[in-house]
């Protein structure tokens, strides 16, 4: 369900960027608004695709849930690092929660892989919170796209 869910929402995102494409284009960096969107929801999918593989080692579920959140944790910060070289004017808190909501997310990520490593037996319980922040952060950003880049 969930990776059914991430998919519906990366097509939401296409549809909020291309309703919206002129003024993403013209507005300096919104077009990393949609990469972080993007990763937020295919780091979801990812992970879950690969939860669902048949007879997969838990050491191989790791190595892979370890990969694309690292991959989805460095794609987002740097973004975040242009995005805050290019001082904008906006408010600084802005940069914070964006930045707070992809750890939110990524961390979840890791520590279940983590306890996948050291054969912990509810490690995977860790990606239920990575799972919600990654929605959570995947539709501020999609707001903004849709809704606030209209205004």
């Amino acid at each position: 369900m969930q990776s059914s869910a991430a998919a519906t929402l990366t097509g939401l995102v296409f549809v909020a960027a291309s309703i919206n494409l002129t003024k993403i284009v013209a507005t300096p960096l919104l077009t990393i608004r949609v990469v972080e969107s993007l990763v937020q929801f295919l780091q979801v999918f990812f992970v879950c695709s690969m939860m669902i593989v048949p007879h997969q080692s838990s050491f191989a579920l790791a190595i892979e849930i370890l990969a694309v959140s690292f991959i989805s944790w460095v794609m987002q910060i740097l973004g975040f690092i242009r995005y805050s070289r290019a001082r904008l004017g906006n408010p600084h808190w802005w940069l914070g929660l964006r930045v707070s909501l992809t750890h939110c997310s990524t961390i979840p990520f890791f520590l279940a892989a983590i306890g996948l490593l050291l054969g912990l037996p509810n490690a995977l319980y860790w990606a239920i919170p990575g799972f919600c922040f990654s929605f959570i952060a995947g539709l501020f950003n999609s707001w903004v796209l849709l809704i606030e880049v209209a205004r």
